[in-house]
């Protein structure tokens, strides 16, 4: 079908207004929150379910592949059209239909922004944690499909831990109402678990009905620092042994607390070899404070050489400007950024550290790490220029390097932030390829023509082991394909 009879198509079920296919146009939807890009055929600003389906009806007649997009701050290249692909835009998909107080459960549309769902709920006492970096300007839909999580997910979960029910619209145009608002059920299978961290490659989720919990009145933050990793690693597991259950515990290695430190001029303590951010709720005031006396002092026995607990909101913000500050430092001292997103057990996090720190030295990078201490996620960000010469390959070199890494020491190669194109080599080396077969076998049966969201998540068939990345990058530093 030619791009004239695809764009009268998409005009006729969605709206004149509601379409892009000038170049300008286009290129707004090309790139991510990564350093790819590619060009799509045209975007259609979708609105309802209903729109969603149709067309995807059309995709799946003309095999045109299909992409989903909300506002595109992925971090793992997930929304990056391919070639030639249709993107269905989702942002203006923004309501909140309804939080139902008696059933303890809020029902969205894909294109809600995160932020904006968690002051709708706050209003009245509840309380939904899941908290990317990111959530004033990411969506919903955008947390579904990744599994997002955050800070605290030490104590609270990740997205999926949070959804009961949705709406996806499958390859074929079929709309499927799996889940609901009831508190349990053991019928049939559960089929929200499995497009939520699906990357919109199974089907595209347009509503979602979510769990809420009471909201925690009270709050109090820590931030102690340490002369060495294992110390700071020790309280961590020292903090959970006693039975305590902070709501955030995010580490900071030395670059990074040093390159925050050149930004905000805090005080901090630059010869500091760890930091951990600690953060205790609950449900006011009191119980906060109580639950933190005790982490700090564990901080302090395990061998914090400092420990600032702040006595008030204002404190406790200046304390979280650290961690806050952490993307704009980074921002100040290269001109691009690989933020990669692995996970080990908790009891390997000073080996994947010091792993991180020999890496950068042997391929002569900078990489800050950081992350959420608590459930072993971290956050090593390579930090380089694409324009200089041999970087490029350096940064590649290192990448492999981090993910052979982590999975030696038993961990995954994302927490939070997908597979998309930037891990999908990798995928067989980590899974196991007898795993990755099963998710292929579930991928073809629901998109037998392949036109959701390809080229994500899945190595191609013929990409073996981790040399592949290094035949991938190049085409993704900056340049847009033809």
């Amino acid at each position: 079908m030619r791009l004239r009879t695809v764009t009268k198509e998409l005009r006729r079920i969605v709206g004149d207004e509601a379409v892009r296919d000038g170049p300008s146009e286009l290129l707004a939807y090309s790139y991510d929150g990564t350093f790819q890009q590619a060009m799509p055929l045209a975007v259609a600003m979708v609105r309802a379910t209903e729109q969603v389906s149709a067309i995807l009806r059309l995709a799946s007649e003309e095999g045109i592949p299909v992409v989903a997009r909300g506002t595109s701050t992925g971090l793992a290249g997930g929304s990056i059209p391919p070639n030639g692909a249709i993107v269905l835009n989702l942002a203006r998909m923004r309501a909140i239909r309804g939080v139902h107080v008696e059933d303890g459960v809020v029902e969205v549309e894909a294109g809600v922004i995160t932020g904006d769902l968690h002051a709708a709920v706050e209003r009245v006492g509840f309380f939904y944690p899941p908290d990317p970096a990111s959530l004033r300007q990411c969506t919903i839909g955008g947390n579904l499909a990744c599994n997002a999580g955050g800070p605290r997910c030490l104590k609270y979960g990740v997205t999926r831990d949070y959804v009961r029910g949705i709406v996806v619209v499958l390859a074929d145009g079929t709309v499927v109402r799996a889940g609901g608002r009831t508190l349990k059920s053991s019928t049939g299978y559960a089929l929200p678990h499995l497009f939520v961290g699906s990357e919109g490659t199974l089907g595209i989720i347009t509503e979602a009905t979510l769990r809420l919990i009471p909201l925690p009145r009270g709050r109090a933050s820590a931030l102690a620092f340490f002369a060495s990793l294992d110390d700071a690693a020790h309280t961590v597991t020292s903090v959970l042994a006693e039975g305590q259950r902070p709501s955030t515990m995010e580490l900071m290695d030395r670059l990074t607390l040093n390159l925050v430190e050149d930004l905000v001029q805090a005080g901090y303590p630059r010869d500091a070899e760890a930091t951990l951010l600690i953060e205790a709720d609950g449900p006011d005031a009191r119980t906060a404070r109580d639950g933190l006396a005790v982490m700090a002092e564990a901080a302090r026995r395990t061998g914090a050489t400092e420990v600032r607990v702040a006595t008030s909101a204002s404190e406790a913000d200046e304390l979280w400007r650290a961690r806050r500050s952490i993307s704009a430092a980074l921002g100040r001292v290269a001109p691009t950024k690989l933020g990669e997103d692995v996970v080990v057990p908790r009891s390997r996090i000073p080996e994947m550290v010091r792993a991180v720190g020999r890496i950068a030295s042997e391929h002569r990078l900078r990489i800050p790490l950081f992350g959420h201490a608590g459930d072993g996620n971290l956050h090593p960000n390579i930090l380089f220029d694409p324009e200089r010469d041999g970087e490029m390959m350096q940064v590649q070199e290192a990448a492999i390097a981090i993910f052979e890494e982590a999975t030696r020491l038993g961990g995954a190669l994302s927490g939070e932030h997908g597979v998309g194109t930037l891990k999908r080599a990798f995928l067989e080396r980590n899974l196991g390829v007898p795993a990755v077969d099963t998710m292929r076998k579930v991928k073809d049966a629901l998109d037998p023509e392949g036109i959701m969201n390809p080229g994500k998540v899945f190595p191609d068939r013929e990409e073996t082991g981790w040399k592949s990345f290094l035949d991938m990058l190049p085409t993704l530093s900056g340049s847009t394909p033809g």
